[in-house]
């Protein structure tokens, strides 16, 4: 079997303020080098929008109805400090969620033996009832718990993990898994960092949340060290 992708032009269409980091050079990137002769057997497909039902599986249906009445008709609207929405920003983070929440159904159907998703916006900064760091909703948490609470046809997972490597820590996951004992977050980035999130002391509600905080500068060593233990 072979990996699955989903990428869609949406994405690149994110937009953001100049000079912003997370723009869409970071999709083109990504897209550019996943065109390489190397990547030809991927099983390309275009992500789906996400159903209401996905994301109240971690947000509320008022953050949704929030984050829909934001999204604004033409030039930016500014959530945050440093969150934007453009006119295709929420049709963006839709399809986010929604090609995970499909990359969870093809992995459990069988079709593929893995999944990845390029998109934008990202989603680990995202709380259930907050817009923060870049990020609208959070992806890989609605689509962990998707994974254990909509697929008991396919043999859905009763237990589910989001395993997070960034310089800066998911404080949206780890809060949408800190009281679910079928949940477990685990997560290095660098300390300290934005958003101050993250410490080794933080365990969550059932010793289901491992943070493994790394100095400035330190290298791949640390980083598998931290992983492998």
């Amino acid at each position: 079997m072979t990996t699955l992708l989903f990428s869609h032009p949406i994405f690149q269409r994110h937009e953001v303020p100049p000079g912003h980091v997370e723009h869409a050079g970071r999709y083109a990137a990504v897209d550019q080098v996943l065109q390489a002769e190397v990547f030809a057997a991927l099983d390309r497909r275009a992500p789906p929008m996400a159903t209401r039902e996905q994301i109240e599986l971690v947000h509320s249906e008022q953050y949704r109805l929030a984050i829909e009445e934001a999204a604004p008709k033409s030039g930016l609207a500014q959530l945050d400090a440093d969150t934007f929405m453009g006119p295709s920003s929420l049709e963006a983070a839709l399809r986010a969620v929604g090609g995970a929440c499909a990359a969870v159904d093809a992995v459990f159907a069988g079709e593929v033996q893995n999944a990845f998703v390029a998109s934008r916006p990202p989603g680990h900064h995202a709380e259930p009832e907050r817009a923060m760091g870049f990020c609208l909703f959070n992806t890989a948490a609605i689509a962990a718990v998707y994974a254990r609470t909509h697929l008991a046809m396919l043999g859905g997972a009763k237990r589910v993990a989001v395993l997070d490597f960034d310089v800066h820590h998911g404080n949206g996951t780890q809060a949408a898994f800190w009281n679910d004992e079928n949940a477990f977050y685990a997560s290095s980035h660098e300390w300290p960092q934005y958003p101050g999130t993250g410490l080794a002391t933080d365990r969550g509600a059932f010793d289901n949340i491992a943070n493994t905080p790394l100095a400035p500068g330190e290298g791949g060593e640390a980083f598998r060290r931290a992983w492998g233990e």
